[in-house]
């Protein structure tokens, strides 16, 4: 099997436009676009303006859009403006949200 890549966009990273990714991506920059991975992680100082899709989802900074994920997990620091969509959620506590959700089995 293949050795699974992992990108990184940085706190000083700015993207205009939308993020396709085969494998996982850990965000910490500010994205205006949507996001497409395999695997997603954000981080505290991510801002990200558009919706994201992908098998699991790690949300730990500001997000304002959508997300469709099998697995869906918004950390403390997470800041969460959209709708969810996913098979499973856990929130940890201290999480900022403004949401609508949707289970699917």
């Amino acid at each position: 099997m293949a050795e699974e890549k992992t990108s990184i966009l940085l706190a000083d990273v700015l993207v205009e436009g939308d993020i396709v990714e085969k494998d996982k991506i850990i965000i910490d920059a500010k994205v205006n676009g949507d996001i497409k991975s395999e695997s997603i992680a954000t981080h505290s100082n991510s801002n990200i303006k558009g919706n994201i899709k992908s098998k699991k989802a790690s949300l730990g900074g500001k997000l304002v859009g959508n997300v469709n994920a099998e697995q869906i997990d918004i950390k403390k620091t997470g800041d969460i403006d959209g709708v969810l969509n996913q098979k499973t959620l856990s929130i940890e506590e201290g999480a900022t949200l403004k949401i609508k959700t949707q289970t699917y089995k």
